[in-house]
């Protein structure tokens, strides 16, 4: 059925695309137990869908899974970056889909889990422009200069016109670069602006699981998370950042990173720092509930009353069974 995130085709057309798991939601809601379940159960492999968890060295502060947690599922996009390199949107959306083809292949199932949400929807959502103006000469030109003078000379100006979507595109895929640019020449729009009156194509055969929680418990949670990233290192962690130098780059603007950079720099107190550190946390959690449910078409699922083992076993089940249903296939059980 259609709605304002688009038809998901017919079912011969889902047969034929590649069969995907998403599993999202709020800071501290509990995605990683249910991922590592998930992926036993369907013989799955899990690909980080956190922005900063790619960071070497920033472990504590991105309640990045730990290889005990893993329990031999393999994990992909953790630890490929250095603190002080820079991740786009479009790097993330190209290794990602690589990554979901090589798992596939491989025969087992892709699952995507983290909460970065315009870095999922980069990945598995397409958008046509084709009602958008288009101007064949001026298209042609710029497929001369990009042979002339390089992807990246087009990508630049891309940037400096449209840069949420340059943002998005990498520049190497210039024929996307070129189809921005050429609507922004024939209108004055940015592709983000077409954007809004798109209906997006899902890539895949995709079911999108959100998890979600009563707010007070979430948050909780959360301020419960942070005080054991506290106990287990956090400081220490960042404090080693610090000293590296590194600075102004776009891996300290992570959440519980910029805040202790603010203490270190005699700016507050650690007590102020942690008390930041929490009710950023807090807002950013309400923020990604916000944007899932704006952009994404997801079938939620409330964690509110998993307060043991058998609850959760409720819901592991109800899960596995919405998984099995919307992908057609069948668990390992």
């Amino acid at each position: 059925m259609a709605n304002k995130f688009g038809s998901e085709g017919s079912v011969n057309r889902l047969k034929e695309k590649e069969k995907l798991v998403v599993l999202i939601g709020p800071t501290a809601v509990g995605k990683t137990k249910l991922s590592i379940d998930l992926a036993k159960r369907f013989n799955g492999e899990i690909i980080s869908g956190d922005s900063m968890q790619i960071y070497k060295g920033m472990d504590i502060g991105t309640a990045k899974i730990k290889n005990i947690e893993m329990d031999g599922i393999p994990h992909h996009l953790i630890d490929i970056k250095q603190p002080d390199e820079p991740f786009s949107v479009a790097e993330f959306q190209q290794l990602v889909r690589s990554k979901i083809t090589e798992i596939a292949r491989n025969g087992k199932l892709p699952m995507i889990v983290g909460g970065t949400g315009l870095y999922i929807q980069s990945v598995i959502y397409d958008y046509q422009f084709s009602d958008a103006p288009s101007d064949d000469s001026f298209r042609e030109i710029l497929e001369k200069r990009a042979e002339a003078e390089g992807n990246e000379q087009l990508h630049h100006e891309l940037m400096q016109v449209d840069p949420e979507s340059a943002g998005r595109i990498h520049p190497n895929n210039v024929r996307r670069v070129i189809r921005a640019l050429e609507i922004y020449h024939c209108s004055g729009k940015t592709v983000s602006d077409y954007q809004e009156k798109q209906v997006p194509e899902l890539l895949y055969n995709t079911a999108i699981i959100g998890l979600m929680m009563e707010r007070e418990q979430l948050y909780a949670r959360i301020n419960k998370r942070v005080d054991s990233m506290v106990e287990e290192g956090l400081l220490p962690e960042v404090e080693k950042l610090y000293k590296q130098g590194i600075k102004d780059c776009q891996s300290i603007q992570a959440i519980g990173y910029k805040e202790l950079y603010e203490y270190f720099n005699h700016r507050v107190s650690l007590e102020e720092a942690i008390v930041q550190l929490k009710q950023n946390s807090r807002r950013y959690a309400k923020r990604q509930l916000t944007w899932f449910r704006n952009k994404m078409n997801v079938e939620w699922f409330d964690m509110s009353k998993i307060a043991d083992s058998i609850e959760f076993e409720k819901k592991f089940t109800e899960i596995s069974t919405y998984i099995e249903g919307k992908l057609k296939i069948k668990s390992n059980t």
